[in-house]
């Protein structure tokens, strides 16, 4: 797909341009406008994609509420079926809020033996809508100062789950991505944080990190790749055990397999495994 439908549709979901400029714009690009929505689903996401079961019977799912600062976080958990305690991980989503995507990677990490749990960033207003507009609107709304707050609560209640042994990591994406950096930063109880494509912490800040980081970036990711210099110097500075791949000739969001613009399968299950191999070494065998 053209480069340029692709940085026009980053723009529309993280300015936001609203959808009317979005599509006048993108139908300029593709030469009409029943080109441009014929190129839209491309774009978006299909959540009908899933690539591991809701009624997989070695999983055991559920749907949560728990106290936060704001009040209450709501989230959806995944863990193997079996009782017992697993290392856990908190999976948090881009700026479209948590949606069945985003269960579906929890699923994945539950898979590999660990409890995920998915927090909804959106929790103080009702949770994540279905229209991923008023979504992406929400979060402009989130006071940064208090949703980190939340966040850092929510680390604290996966870790004195009954099913958790404590031990505690993350994986983000986009918007999460840089969540997943906030809480490296600032929750002494993260082991082992992992962060898709997402915006770096300062560098004053970094020497606050405990656990271990892990970080995967889009080499056509502009926007997102301008920190990364002053991040890795800042972690080399302050001795932070961290490891950093740059996945070539994909764009933001290739993890994402809703959305087959951006998706690049092989990155994707590369930088997932990675990912668990990650967390199996921080949190499993640590």
């Amino acid at each position: 797909m053209d480069p340029k439908i692709i940085k026009l549709y980053d723009e529309y979901t993280h300015k936001p341009l609203s959808r009317e400029v979005f599509l006048k714009r993108l139908a300029l690009l593709t030469g009409s406008l029943t080109a441009a929505l014929n190129v839209l689903p491309n774009l978006e996401g299909n959540y009908m994609i899933a690539e591991t079961s809701e009624t997989d019977e070695d999983l055991f799912t559920e749907k949560v509420s728990f106290s936060v600062k704001s009040g209450n976080m709501n989230a959806y958990i995944a863990r193997p079926a079996k009782a017992g305690t697993y290392p856990t991980v908190l999976v948090i989503h881009e700026n479209r809020g948590l949606n069945a995507h985003i269960e579906d990677v929890a699923r994945r990490a539950a898979k590999e033996g660990f409890l995920a749990v998915a927090p909804d960033a959106l929790s103080p207003f009702g949770g994540t809508p279905a229209n991923e507009d008023e979504a992406r609107a929400l979060f402009a709304k989130l006071d940064a100062a208090a949703n980190l707050e939340n966040f850092k609560d929510t680390v604290a209640y996966a870790g004195k789950r009954p099913d958790s042994t404590g031990k505690i990591g993350c994986v983000g994406f986009c918007w999460g991505g840089g969540i997943a950096n906030q809480l490296a930063v600032n929750s002494a109880d993260m082991k082992a944080a992992v962060a898709f494509y997402g915006r770096q912490p300062e560098s004053t800040q970094v020497g606050m990190i405990k656990g271990a980081v892990q970080l995967h970036y889009a080499e056509l990711d502009e926007r997102i790749n301008a920190g990364i210099a002053a991040y890795e110097s800042a972690l080399k500075e302050n001795k932070i055990d961290y490891e950093l791949y740059m996945y070539a000739g994909v764009n933001h969001a290739f993890h994402n397999n809703t959305s087959t613009a951006r998706y690049n399968e092989a990155a994707a299950k590369l930088a997932w495994s990675r990912t668990v191999e990650f967390w199996k070494k921080k949190l499993m065998n640590a």
